[in-house]
């Protein structure tokens, strides 16, 4: 079977939406399935270009058996509604022209949260004739206006719109998690057709070690017990709550909090540990 997947990032990003896909797709090559990914130059959180990459019209390589597509799009920082949904809407446009070159697919996977790359393969869907299944990793847009990014509005009216037309047209949807089944059966779309996929981990991957003497050293977490956060600083993650914790934990000098990564919300958080004046 030939499975073609669209989604805006890839590896090697390394979030959530990234790892899930290479993780999907890397085990359907393994049992002897043809994969090919869209997706775009890898450029998240921070909106640049990683090293050895182009933003080129479209380039084509292999990845672990998955034949990776890689197409030109607007690029941005993981901030800002307007220039994000302009980052989306183009990949959807390149995306869509992409997926027309590749060879017929059986069935055509494209992921959310933002759904305009759904809406590129239920296009492709819709003239290749050939299933579209949904995959859906976030309720999208309640999830803008839950944290406060924008607010109700014909805007994101219009949106919702998309988002049940999208819901309606799909053969199949793959949840992550059975709350998203719920709600999605709460606004009337088909129960049968929501399955859900729950993330995961591979435990081969992963197993205790000492801390890096190096990285012990530089940030000064010699002997002290380390909490960390590792992954994308975003507006719904509440990484301010781990600052009110770490204010109450300053006069504890065996405990040390390290956070990794980068996006929306970094510099909120650099804000806000100078506000309380916190070590650094």
């Amino acid at each position: 079977m030939h499975i073609l997947f669209l989604t805006d990032n890839f590896p090697p990003e390394g979030n959530a939406p990234a790892t899930r896909t290479y993780e999907h797709a890397v085990r359907w090559v393994k049992e002897g399935h043809e994969v090919t990914v869209i997706t775009c130059a890898p450029n998240f959180p921070e909106g640049k270009v990683f090293e050895g990459y182009k933003n080129s019209l479209y380039q084509k390589g292999n990845m672990d058996g998955i034949d990776v597509v890689r197409v030109k799009t607007y690029i941005t920082a993981n901030e800002g509604f307007v220039k994000r949904i302009l980052d989306y809407m183009s990949f959807m446009v390149t995306g869509f022209f992409a997926g027309l070159l590749q060879k017929k697919p059986d069935v055509i996977v494209a992921t959310s949260p933002q759904f305009f790359c759904a809406c590129s393969g239920w296009a492709l869907s819709a003239i290749s004739r050939k299933p579209f299944v949904f995959e859906l990793r976030d309720i999208w847009p309640a999830s803008i206006t839950a944290v406060g990014g924008m607010k109700d509005s014909k805007a994101i009216r219009l949106l919702e719109k998309i988002e049940m037309f999208l819901y309606r047209r799909a053969d199949a949807i793959v949840s992550v998690t059975h709350a998203f089944k719920k709600e999605l059966i709460e606004r009337g779309v088909d129960g049968s057709k929501v399955e859900v996929v729950l993330n995961g981990v591979d435990l081969s991957k992963y197993e205790p070690q000492d801390k890096d003497p190096e990285l012990a050293k530089q940030y000064g977490l010699e002997g002290k017990f380390v909490a960390g956060y590792i992954g994308t600083h975003g507006m719904a993650h509440g990484l301010e709550y781990i600052v009110s914790v770490a204010e109450r934990l300053q006069h504890d000098d065996k405990i040390r909090i390290v956070f990794a990564g980068g996006g929306a919300a970094k510099q909120k958080v650099v804000d806000l540990v100078q506000q309380k004046t916190l070590r650094m």
